[in-house]
């Protein structure tokens, strides 16, 4: 195994390069995993640079010496898998190599997704998640927060430009916003940062997301700072979550409550009591000792049996004292020893013991169950580079820390991270406070333990409209991103019945929207009832004619022998009295919830009514002109004075309709049907004519009856006194003409119970100006004037007239 080492030594990178000794030799002292072999490994410096990484490559691939692709020439033990680089740029140009030949490769901190493109790099393996993963939490952590109105602000280079394509996308993918993406300048620009703190300052954006490495990001949050931009909360990148360089620099009044992704923590059992017990005497193959012992005592070596390490300045180290050997590491607080936050030494540890399980289980292989050819296993000593390839594939185990390890069919582990708080401690210094974790796509967090920026406890809102409650939908602002919005009210029957609703969902056919808008109700039904107002007066009207109407007749059967009643046919009176009786009852059956039955009896009751009503009129009509016509000497008219004419007149008139009424019934009757679009939220119970033509019919046939009424009544009006009822009936029938004339549009023009209304008014007027026309004036003669219901006035005042219209004439 193969580890690369950064260009500049650092306590860090040593400590890193020192666990991959540890988990090799740990693995080497197992009795259970790869007894009887041992591990070993070579190290190459690739200096941070790619030309570096891959030179190296090619010398781990070639042998000891010279390099010459394509060829092994090394009799050492096989190489089988390479742990590095570091970071994702030295990592890729070697990724492309190691894919060419099949050679494991498992990086510990390179996070471009680009890395798991299997077709690129088939044998790309890696301990730390991808950035893919951890800016698809980073939204998930947003979204956690109802935070939909975020600002970015990424460095101009890969890892800050890719990384906030993923992120914007992601976001917006889970219904948030970009409110601005402003890339900070890899070189430093006092005009650059400036703008970005003044945009951040400006916009009503709480959240920022910053995806930059820590020197990029230090000027801007140091600029944020000195101009006490505060009330925002920072969310940190791994790149700079846990960098204590920024917590170090006094920037609390604007970096506390940061939230920051950081690659998980992990536990080495033993690992530092093996860190401070290296020592120069006892590892003097370690080419870096040397230099780290100088530098984390300060002081350089006499010895000849070290090397004097060379500075940059002439040779000597900076330092003013020799170095004794008795130097003690377990003595010191340096990052080197430091292993209570260990992370990227975590994911090394990891990688060696994926080897170290993947061989396992290449050297259990079984022959005649192996995987290869012929069902062959492979030889642990002579491995082929495809053959560890195949095993690392598949590797799925345990750790010390009993965590489960496997790499998915990108090469990628499970996506674990821990989620930090930036708080101020005791001290007065920043403190990173693990308040939850990220694991798959599982969101763990300790809200209360989470501090905002000024200590407030509550979580801040970062939105561009308020949500939408239930009952609104989302109407987009013109040229604004979609979290900018405005909430209308849904229509009447519609509803939305979550918040944030982009649409309004119309209510089924028999229901409708409560008032709130969040929920369909069944549509109340509506009909012209007793209880209501208008039921009430019209009811009240109704009971009030019929009992003046009863009282009209009783006064006619009372005074029956009176010369005033027995004029015009007497009983022809009773009959048109009770007939409009029986029109004023008949509106009780268009009041109240309507039913199949009287849908059936009501109309046609009314038409034929009405028709007995209209026929008595016109009876009574001819017979005041037969009459007049019958004191003519030599006339043959008073055959017909009697009831022969009126009832001959009845009958005739009724047959018609009576007709139209039996064939209406066979073909098409009445029914009751519920009407849900003549009122809006509402379902109009209402009686179904069945067929339009059979009522119009009979209500022109009344209508033509009444016409004919009315012109033989006109005509006659001007008939001596004795025979004036003419007069009376045309008034009545101009009346009834009126009503109906009105009554057509109005009906057509209303819906639902008004139609039923304006149909008993029209009734009630109609009947009530029959009445009115036709018997108040005898009633008032016969109750009032009592001298004048006599024979002797009636054809005295009759007789005067015609003798002094002969007078006039001669």
């Amino acid at each position: 195994m193969t580890s690369f080492m950064p260009r500049q030594f650092d306590f860090q990178s040593y400590q890193w390069l020192q666990a991959l000794r540890f988990a090799i030799e740990e693995v080497n002292a197992s009795p259970g995993l790869l007894p009887n072999v041992t591990l070993g490994f070579s190290m190459v410096n690739s200096c941070g640079m790619p030309t570096k990484g891959l030179e190296g490559t090619l010398w781990l691939l070639s042998g000891e010496g010279q390099i010459i692709p394509n060829f092994q020439c090394s009799a050492a033990p096989p190489l089988v898998a390479v742990i590095g680089g570091a970071s994702s740029y030295v990592s890729r140009p070697m990724a492309y190599l190691l894919g060419l030949y099949g050679y494991p490769q498992i990086s510990y901190f390179a996070t471009i997704p680009l890395l798991s493109d299997r077709h690129l790099f088939p044998s790309f393996f890696r301990t730390i998640p991808s950035d893919e993963a951890q800016f698809k939490g980073l939204a998930h952590l947003l979204m956690h927060f109802d935070w939909t109105w975020v600002g970015i602000l990424a460095s101009a280079e890969n890892y800050g430009q890719l990384g906030s394509q993923l992120l914007k996308e992601e976001i917006i993918q889970a219904g948030g916003c970009v409110a601005f993406l402003e890339p900070i300048t890899t070189t430093y620009s006092m005009d650059r940062v400036q703008h970005i703190v003044s945009v951040v300052k400006k916009s009503q954006v709480k959240v920022i997301v910053v995806i930059a490495y820590v020197d990029y990001v230090s000027p801007v949050l140091e600029e944020a700072s000195r101009q006490n931009v505060t009330g925002k909360v920072w969310v940190a990148s791994e790149a700079w979550s846990i960098s204590r360089t920024l917590a170090d620099k006094n920037l609390q009044n604007t970096l506390e409550g940061t939230i920051g992704f950081a690659i998980r923590k992990g536990e080495i059992p033993g690992l530092r009591e093996f860190l401070i017990g290296i020592h120069p005497s006892s590892s003097s193959k370690d080419i870096f000792i040397k230099e780290f012992w100088e530098k984390t005592f300060k002081c350089f070596w006499e010895s000849p049996n070290i090397p004097r390490v060379k500075g940059a300045k002439g040779g000597q180290t900076e330092a003013s004292h020799s170095c004794t050997r008795f130097e003690d590491l377990g003595d010191l607080n340096t990052t080197y020893t430091d292993v209570s936050k260990l992370r990227i030494t975590y994911n090394i540890y990891n990688a060696v013991y994926a080897v170290s399980h993947a061989l396992q289980d290449l050297h259990s292989c079984q022959p005649g169950t192996g995987p290869f050819t012929q069902r062959s296993c492979a030889d642990i000593f002579h491995v082929k580079p495809w053959q560890s390839l195949h095993y690392l594939k598949r590797v799925h185990f345990k750790n010390t820390a009993n965590e489960e390890l496997f790499f998915d069919e990108r090469g990628n582990p499970p996506p674990v991270y821990d989620i930090l708080n930036w708080q101020v401690a005791s001290n007065g210094q920043l403190e990173f406070v693990k308040i939850g974790s990220y694991e798959g796509q599982n969101l763990i967090l300790n809200k209360s333990a989470i501090v905002w920026n000024g200590r407030r406890k509550e979580v801040p809102r970062s939105i561009c409209s308020d949500s939408c409650p239930p009952g609104h939908q989302r109407v987009m602002r013109q040229g604004e991103p979609p979290c900018c919005f405005d909430c209308t009210p849904c229509s009447p029957g519609e509803i939305a019945n979550e918040t944030d609703s982009h649409l309004c969902t119309l209510c089924p056919e028999e229901f409708w929207s409560n008032i709130r808008r969040n929920q369909c109700v069944p549509k109340p039904v509506d009909f012209l009832s007793y209880e209501e107002p208008l039921g009430m007066i019209l009811t009240a009207v109704v009971i009030v004619l019929s009992f003046l109407l009863v009282g009209v007749l009783l006064i006619f059967v009372r005074n029956h022998e009176t010369p005033i009643v027995k004029a015009n046919h007497r009983e022809l009176s009773y009959l048109l009295l009770l007939a409009l009786l029986l029109s004023f009852l008949c509106t009780l059956m268009f009041i109240g919830r309507p039913l199949t039955s009287t849908c059936m009896v009501r109309q046609i009751a009314f038409s034929l009514i009405f028709t007995l009503c209209v026929s008595c009129v016109l009876a009574k009509t001819l017979m005041v002109v037969i009459a007049f016509n019958a004191t003519k000497p030599g006339n043959n008219s008073r055959k017909w004075v009697g009831s022969r004419l009126p009832n001959t007149v009845i009958s005739f008139s009724m047959v018609l309709p009576v007709l139209i009424y039996i064939v209406w019934l066979y073909n098409t009757p009445p029914f009751l049907e519920r009407n849900i679009n003549s009122q809006p939220g509402k379902i109009t119970l209402e009686c179904n004519e069945g067929s339009s033509l059979a009522f119009w019919c009979l209500f022109g046939y009344m209508g033509f009856l009444a016409g004919v009424s009315f012109l033989v009544a006109f005509l006659a009006r001007k008939l001596p006194d004795s025979f004036n009822e003419a007069k009376y009936i045309t008034f009545s029938m101009l009346i009834f003409g009126s009503v109906w004339a009105s009554f057509v549009p109005a009906y057509l023009s209303t819906k639902g119970k008004n139609m039923v209304a304006v149909e008993i008014f029209a009734i009630l007027a109609s009947s009530g100006g029959l009445l009115a026309c036709m018997f108040f004036p005898k009633c008032y003669i016969i109750l009032l004037k009592p001298s004048m219901n006599t024979r002797e006035h009636l054809m005295g005042k009759g007789t005067h007239r015609m003798k002094k219209g002969k007078h006039q004439r001669n």
